[in-house]
């Protein structure tokens, strides 16, 4: 990881825990850093667990163990609207991974933006581009899988 990456990442992780949105232009463009690694979002557990899992179904079981502890402390993203770029890395997860960002119920995912992809091989990033509105979010990998973490806007 570059320098310039890992201050970013750091950045990410600190406006993760803060609040705080990374400004990347004037018109208020965001980029946030999340990183895959098993079963998880780091930043968003501000952990690495350093599962290993060769399948989904690894992280279906581990998540099943430890997923409740886990996302009682998962740290809450907090962004102003506006558009955003999440930069998305698998890290070292040896099968496909995507990135899932909705709103949290079934009203919410109908009516605020949202941004999905896949083709996040070991070692790839990814950008996914959303313009966020006020509301409850959700963000995840369904193919990793991951817990749903929270995403808030609001401002």
């Amino acid at each position: 990881m570059s320098i310039k990456s890992r201050v970013l990442a750091i950045a990410g992780a600190a406006a993760l825990t803060t609040g705080i949105a990374l400004a990347g232009t004037a018109q208020a463009e965001t980029v946030i850093e999340l990183t895959q690694t098993g079963c998880q979002f780091v930043e968003s557990e501000g952990v690495d667990h350093g599962y290993t899992p060769k399948t989904a179904d690894d992280c279906k079981e581990i998540n099943a163990e430890s997923g409740e502890d886990r996302a009682a402390k998962a740290v809450t993203l907090r962004l102003k609207p506006g558009k955003h770029i999440f930069r998305v890395t698998n890290e070292n997860v040896p099968y496909e991974l995507g990135f899932w960002l909705r709103g949290d119920g079934l009203i919410s995912r109908a009516t605020l933006p949202s941004v999905s992809g896949g083709g996040l091989t070991q070692g790839v990033t990814k950008d996914y581009v959303v313009d966020l509105e006020p509301g409850e979010y959700l963000y995840s990998c369904p193919l990793n899988p991951t817990l749903d973490y929270k995403l808030v806007v609001e401002g």
